[in-house]
């Protein structure tokens, strides 16, 4: 077939299997729209407000579905939007392919009009980008893309396309998703050494990072998990890796980790991690962090090994198959007394939020209650902030990826771009942002996308008129000099949702959160419930800065 490069960039996607692309227009990608035009039948395109919303939109779609999301943006201060999702998306390693346009080849690096080099720009946030200035390489640039994204630790790539590119035509002759590269196995001796440690440990824990969603291995975890006779902590990026209704798990380690888990590291003798890179969210004081217990860790990137911290044994390989291989050397355990003492842990520190206000609103009760509404089986986004923290405390995950959150970069304003994009992929899941006031007024714009196309989300904003996450550290370390982060904004957000044909519904007592929460959830649209909290209301447990993991605080003043 003679096609133009546009014309292959469709059928290309079509190879990838993609049915559905986040962008927003410009005059370098018109040829490319012109041919998502003709293919309109066989690719969905969705219109965003901003390219910053696309590319979130992309990322929530790959999280949710596991395939890789696709995001178009023109050139220059198209391309640039897209810059804070790819750096989001390279931080959680989710596979994400970006396709830009850029200024005919002959106007490359003349300053032309809305010129930028992306590709320098984006280096650093991906795990590989092109520029393309021969349409007889297009195709094999796309498929080599989609397999890089997709394969190993997973990541951003970009491809940006001259317009004159996309225009010109060549030969293209379809072909198949080319098979992504497998990491030979450990040698025994490494496989062996971890089987005897984890044999010889009287007090073993797991800790499961994101890389157990992106390998699909939340099942031999859980068997690891009974094998090993040991509890499990989940990080942010991998809530839902773990059954949390199972009296296993110990809740989050880190920052804003459960009381629990901060015991279980302490008194442990052994860590099995698993794909995780051991985030100083996690470690906190890093060089107070396993100092009494050796660690394993499973990962696919080499890099991670002793980068953050030390560790006794290295198992380089998909969380999946590395787990296969312990569990054929590691015969049943048990622990019954190193259980019972975490299961005394359990009860003696339950989460529990209190308000001096009887009836004041706390997340923790809003939480519980959407997840009893929606039998745990929502797909929650979040902003980032206090709410963030909240949902993981307080929705019980069951299922893997259930929580699409930015957990590396930390991303205001990505949760409603990452709802659309899951709910597109889940049509038969209640998708749920929870966001912060501070944080909806990064990305409202978004809203008109949920009205246009119709998208089901609930748009659950906790409205305390702060930035809570920075006004409770000002509490702890600036003796309450509150600079910059009352808001106190005008916004009436029930007339701003309904201006972008979004219903509206206000949680102002704990009597309206069960029945505003259940017509919701009943609507077949999109609907934003402004759920007004007290502003003094903190993340608890909270480990200060510069203390160790395993003693957070419980109360604030």
């Amino acid at each position: 077939m003679n096609l133009t490069g546009a014309e292959i960039i469709m059928e290309c996607l079509l190879e990838q299997q993609v049915d559905t692309v986040f962008g927003y227009p410009g005059g370098a990608v018109l040829n490319i729209y012109d041919a998502l035009y003709r293919y309109s039948d066989r690719i969905n395109h969705i219109l965003t407000a901003h390219e910053q919303g696309a590319a979130h939109a992309a990322d929530g779609y790959a999280r949710a579905s596991g395939k890789t999301g696709v995001c178009i943006a023109t050139s220059g201060p198209g391309a640039t939007n897209l810059v804070t999702g790819l750096a989001t998306a390279y931080m959680d390693s989710v596979p994400l392919v970006a396709i830009t346009g850029n200024v005919n080849r002959n106007l490359l690096g003349l300053d032309s009009f809305q010129e930028v080099d992306i590709t320098g720009i984006t280096m650093p946030i991906t795990k590989h980008n092109y520029i393309v200035k021969d349409v007889a390489e297009l195709a094999d640039v796309i498929r080599e893309a989609f397999q890089i994204a997709g394969e190993g630790r997973k990541g951003p790539v970009l491809i940006d396309i001259p317009k004159d590119v996309t225009a010109a035509r060549c030969s293209y002759a379809p072909s198949q998703p080319l098979p992504y590269h497998r990491d030979e196995l450990p040698p025994d001796f490494w496989l062996d050494k971890a089987a005897e440690m984890v044999a010889k440990a009287e007090r073993p824990m797991i800790y499961a990072g994101g890389g157990v969603l992106s390998s699909e291995a939340a099942g031999v975890l859980k068997e690891l998990a009974e094998r090993v006779d040991a509890p499990v902590s989940c990080s942010l990026m991998c809530q839902g890796g773990y059954d949390q209704a199972d009296a296993r798990y110990v809740g989050l380690l880190g920052m804003h980790g459960t009381k629990t888990a901060s015991e279980t590291i302490k008194n442990c003798d052994l860590m099995i991690a698993v794909g995780t890179r051991f985030s100083d969210r996690v470690t906190c004081n890093t060089s107070l962090f396993a100092q009494r217990f050796p660690v394993i860790q499973i990962d696919i990137d080499a890099a991670e090994f002793n980068k953050n911290v030390n560790v006794q044994v290295r198992l380089k390989g998909d969380a999946a198959e590395m787990i296969g291989e312990l569990l054929k050397r590691v015969p049943q355990q048990h622990h019954a007394d190193w259980m019972a003492e975490v299961a005394g842990w359990q009860r003696q520190y339950p989460l529990i939020q209190h308000t001096n206000n009887p009836s004041g609103i706390t997340p923790q009760e809003v939480l519980e209650t959407l997840a009893e509404l929606t039998s745990c089986e929502a797909v929650l986004t979040t902003e980032v902030g206090q709410h963030q923290m909240w949902a993981a405390q307080f929705y019980t995950f069951r299922h893997p990826r259930q929580l699409l959150t930015s957990g590396g970069l930390g991303t205001m304003g990505y949760g409603l771009g990452a709802a659309l994009g899951a709910q597109v992929a889940l049509p038969d899941k209640r998708v749920v942002n929870i966001a912060g006031d501070g944080s909806f007024h990064m990305n409202a714009n978004e809203l008109s996308t949920a009205a246009r196309y119709n998208i089901p989300i609930v748009e659950l904003v906790f409205n305390n008129e702060v930035l809570g996450m920075v006004r409770q550290w000002q509490k702890l370390f600036y003796d309450n000099r509150f600079s910059q982060t009352t808001l106190d904004k005008k916004t009436n957000y029930e007339l701003l949702a309904e201006a972008y044909g979004v219903r509206a519904m206000t949680i102002s007592s704990r009597e309206e959160i069960r029945p505003v929460l259940e017509a919701a959830l009943a609507l077949k649209g999109p609907v934003l419930i402004n759920c007004h909290i007290d502003r003094d209301q903190n993340v608890l447990p909270m480990v200060p800065a510069g203390a160790s993991v395993e003693e957070p605080i419980l109360e604030m003043r």
